[in-house]
């Protein structure tokens, strides 16, 4: 049954998600710029946009011709993505019955995403008057005393490129959610007509978001980067020289991370707890489909899917694409330093270079994709075609990476060098495609691994979880040897490259895992539009649900869903794979730092100083505490979200026979409130638990005579937590991937299909798998990256 008008949907009373939030919504600053921007005349802001780009350019000229280059090619992309958003809504939006849905999931998610960020915003505050007091107490560098930068300007900038950093992730957050819950109706009402045009409604919206980030991300450093350089008179005579800034730039990343860890776990919390209490009551128990308008809490299950999987996947891809420049940048500033070379510019800014042809061939690859289909059969493989467009951005990738390492990696003591560092791109490119084949043979159920869980589905409950978890573990040892292979190969290639130091000793090795790293990670924008693909076509598949449509455009809902939940896995798992490769990075940057600042070698961690083991041991239980958190905060919400939906159904039975209305903001309401408060222990411990045991091993190695004791027990925790992070989310990804295309395999017809007992244990194995895969795995994702970012901010803090 259609959900009528607004006093349908509350059974009298009207839906309005906004007053379950009250008044911190009003005051919350995850919303305040974007308010303020869009309550403001075209002409002025299109003015204020204008002045600041002017202001950009000719930072960027007075830098560098790279750095200038980069600003250009992020105003073209901002223009073509204004380009693809106008494009998707200029789309119809269907009935007026789904137009009802689609605003009661855009109200309940713009209001949750609101009061949300407020509360990150606020703990952000905090932490950036923590580190300007950090660093007004801390050391300078040796180069920055010599540069003359006192310890008042370095904790301003530190503390003003951290919050840079935080607003930066929390726009890129909002990116995603905003055309989210704007595009889900209108691939709904593009169903109605075909499936290649909501494929293609799908695509652009996640383009959109993807483009935006990364240009965002591009934009944020490069003029940080250039601000630096103008401000501190960078090659000017008694300054900072070109390799020095890099490091000056630890707090941005740090901010990106921070936020992106918050928004995972509160997006992640709320969407897994809606969905967990609405199939285990309406499906389990009740025995009705999915996205059913009688089951109370359908609408806080859609509104998730945009705050958990498109908010939260933008910031956690800006801070990993963040991370990667900053930490490549710093490795590069460090090579040069170490072979004398004269002009450094090439190695530092290679990376921004990099993601300049991300954008650009991400942005080919997404128009490759027509609005005609090539293929005979009614309903198209909508996998075939988005694997089509990456393969376009990946060959164009290819060239464009290697004509960037010819013109940029230029050595005069070692001519031949660029042909090692590309062959390192092409190790990471060549890494990413792996890890995407990989985990789409993990969690797809066109293949085996996925249709045993299904069949072990027949005999139980109980059988179904062994299979998954099976599963899961087996599922970490091919990107762990690829991943293995990939660095071994990039070190041997960077260290054969010719580049020495004074001694003669080869040192391009951690940048060739650098390169690799940026190879793995040039096709992000076009990896992250697949990603926000798939809670898109989610949503789409639930408004027509809701709003009943006839069977065949649910078919290709459903069809996009299915797809969506495949692309969802593979990006995780190119997630997990550049985590891997950045955590690298930035563990070298990490030990490079507390080299810069306590004038010590710092090149090697010896795990048999029992100091050292002990922050190693303390490291890998972090992350099996965090995930365990992480997913009790699941399971606490998903019980009052079932209690609640299992009190409407047996005090208002007309909902089942559809007389009455369910109140789908209670369930709304129980959720945000449990997310909002569940995601501060597992984000505090994350945060708080790197400083206490650096600053406790410090304290310790001062009373033992033990030099440097709080930052190599800090490196023996970035070790163990950057290795069990890496297993931990490979597991919980692609186990709860699999359980979740199982399911959806049983509800294709297969197995008895849906009602079955089969069913049933099937989604008992997807909720299991929920928590899984999209709230403590995607959170490790992050979780490794910001260990290593706030040691870098906090390193000062385990110096002697």
């Amino acid at each position: 049954m259609p959900m009528g008008n607004g006093a349908d949907l509350e059974g009298g009373d009207s839906y309005q998600p906004k007053k379950v939030y009250n008044s911190r919504v009003a005051s919350s600053h995850g919303l305040t710029i974007v308010r303020v921007c869009s309550s403001m005349d075209r002409k002025v802001l299109l003015l204020l946009a204008a002045a600041f780009f002017l202001g950009v350019f000719y930072l960027g000229s007075q830098t560098h011709t790279v750095v200038f280059c980069t600003f250009l090619v992020c105003l073209v992309m901002l223009f073509f993505s204004m380009y693809l958003v106008n494009w998707v809504l200029a789309k119809d939006e269907g009935p007026s019955e789904m137009q009802e849905v689609s605003n009661a999931i855009r109200e309940g998610a713009e209001g949750f995403f609101g009061t949300q960020y407020g509360t990150i915003a606020n703990l952000s505050v905090v932490l950036s008057g923590a580190i300007a007091i950090v660093y007004l107490f801390r050391q300078p560098t040796r180069e920055q005393m010599e540069a003359s930068l006192d310890r008042t300007t370095l904790a301003i900038f530190t503390a003003l490129s951290f919050m840079l950093g935080a607003t930066c992730s929390g726009v890129a957050g909002y990116t995603g959610m905003w055309v989210s819950v704007r595009a889900n109706v209108r691939v709904s009402a593009a169903a109605r007509r075909s499936s290649r045009e909501a494929l293609q409604v799908a695509l652009r919206a996640g383009g959109f978001a993807s483009l935006l980030v990364v240009t965002m991300t591009l934009l944020g450093i490069s003029f940080l980067y250039a601000g630096c350089y103008v401000y501190f008179g960078v090659n000017g005579k008694g300054l900072l020289q070109m390799g020095d800034v890099p490091l000056l730039l630890v707090g941005y990343g740090f901010g990106a991370s921070f936020v992106a860890l918050f928004a995972q776990l509160g997006g992640g919390i709320f969407t897994k707890a809606a969905d967990v209490g609405a199939d285990l009551v309406g499906k389990v128990e009740q025995g009705i489909p999915e996205d059913d308008p009688r089951n109370p809490a359908v609408v806080a299950d859609l509104v998730g899917d945009n705050v958990g999987d498109c908010a939260a996947r933008g910031a956690d891809l800006f801070e990993s694409i963040a991370a990667e420049v900053i930490s490549a940048m710093i490795l590069g500033g460090t090579m040069a330093k170490k072979t004398g070379m004269e002009d450094a510019s090439g190695f530092i800014l290679f990376p921004l270079v990099v993601h300049s042809l991300d954008v650009i061939v991400s942005a080919i690859g997404i128009l490759s994709i027509g609005s005609k289909s090539t293929s005979a059969k009614e309903l198209e493989d909508p996998m075939t075609v988005l694997k089509g467009g990456y393969s376009v951005s990946l060959v164009l990738a290819v060239i464009g990476f290697t004509l960037a390492c010819k013109v940029m990696l230029v050595a005069e003591n070692a001519p031949d060098a660029w042909m090692n560092f590309a062959g390192c791109g092409l190790v990471g490119i060549a890494t990413a495609y792996s890890f995407v084949w990989i985990s789409q043979y993990y969690t797809d159920y066109k293949y085996k691994p996925v249709r045993l869980v299904a069949e072990a589905s027949t005999t139980g409950h109980g059988t179904n979880i062994i299979a998954g978890v099976g599963l899961g573990l087996e599922s970490t040892a091919l990107p762990v040897l690829t991943i293995s292979v990939a660095i071994c190969i990039a070190y041997w290639l960077g260290r054969t490259s010719g580049l020495v130091d004074d001694n003669g000793v080869p040192c391009g090795g951690l940048f060739g895992t650098a390169v690799a790293t940026m190879g793995m990670l040039s096709t992000a924008a076009y990896v992250l539009t697949m990603d926000v693909f798939g809670p898109i076509a989610d949503n789409a598949g639930g408004i027509v649900e809701m709003s009943e449509q006839p069977e065949h455009v649910r078919e290709i809902t459903d069809l996009l869903d299915a797809v969506g939940n495949t692309t969802k896995a593979t990006t995780k798992g190119f997630s997990i794979g550049s985590a891997s490769l950045a955590a690298f990075l930035l563990f070298s940057a990490y030990m490079d730092e507390v080299t810069a600042f306590s004038s010590e070698p710092f090149t090697q961690v010896d795990i048999a100083i029992p100091e050292v083991f002990v922050g190693g041991l303390l490291g890998a239980m972090l992350v099996y505490l965090f995930a365990a958190w992480a997913c009790a905060a699941v399971g606490r919400s998903a019980q009052e979200v079932v209690n609640e939906v299992r009190r409407q159904f047996m005090e208002r039975p007309g909902i089942m026979t559809r007389q009455e209305k369910p109140d789908y903001a209670r369930c709304v309401s129980i959720v945000a409130a449990s997310a909002l408060r569940e995601m501060i222990k597992p984000g505090l411990l994350a945060v708080g638990f790197p400083i206490v045991l650096g600053v406790t091993f410090r304290m310790l190695g001062i009373y033992t005579d033990q030099p440097l004791l709080g930052a190599k027990a800090v490196a023996g925790m970035l070790m163990f937590a950057t290795a069990g992070g890496i297993l931990m989310a490979l597991f919980l990804n692609t186990s709860g991937g699999a359980w979740d295309n199982a399911k959806k395999y049983v509800e294709s017809g297969a197995l008895g299909g849906k009602g079955s007992e089969t069913h049933k244990a099937a989604v008992t194995g997807d909720t299991v798998g929920d928590p899984f895969k999209d709230t403590a795995g995607p959170s490790i994702h992050v979780l490794i990256k910001m260990l290593a970012t706030i040691t870098l901010v906090m390193a000062p803090l385990f110096i002697d």
